[in-house]
């Protein structure tokens, strides 16, 4: 997916064409004013997308973890703890984990609940993230064309004048 900066392009607001009874304005400024709804829409996406990413770091971080306890009480035969960070978050998100002896203490068997549980997260965070994308791809789509179409308008328009100016 390309990358497209919003914030660096210019468009024409509503007020800058100022009042008109042309058609082709008044449906330039309503190309524009749905360019910019659609660009509007495409940022909230993107931002979601940042925070599912960062999410998903942490995920991934908190199931690299686990693994590793599950390894070390593997290794040792003895139980691991969870730590702290885990706890929350899989709390937060009603993710499951062993409660057996209502500790946090997990066998190697035990971690394999909350392996599990983080891996379905984290792809759920990615999927979740993918249709995010096709979103603002979509977005993106009418942004272009409905900017466009405005200038196609206002195009039109000018052609118009100019013709009237030369008695056309």
């Amino acid at each position: 997916m390309s990358q497209v900066n919003f914030s660096s392009t210019s468009s024409v607001s509503f007020g800058e064409l100022g009042p008109t009874t042309s058609l082709q304005l008044m449906f330039a400024k309503l190309q524009l004013e749905l360019a910019e709804t659609a660009k509007t829409q495409a940022m909230d996406k993107m931002d979601a997308i940042a925070k599912a990413q960062d999410e998903q770091k942490q995920v991934s971080q908190l199931l690299n973890e686990a693994r590793q306890a599950k390894a070390d009480a593997n290794s040792t035969g003895e139980c691991t703890p969870m730590s702290q960070d885990m706890v929350e978050y899989m709390d937060a998100h009603g993710l499951a984990y062993d409660k057996t002896g209502n500790d946090y203490y997990h066998s190697s068997d035990e971690w394999d609940v909350a392996i599990t549980a983080l891996e379905s997260r984290l792809e759920e965070l990615g999927t979740n993230t993918q249709q995010e994308m096709v979103y603002v791809q979509d977005y993106m789509g009418q942004y272009n064309s409905y900017l466009q179409g405005a200038n196609t308008q206002i195009a039109n328009s000018n052609q118009t004048l100019t013709n009237l100016a030369r008695g056309q």
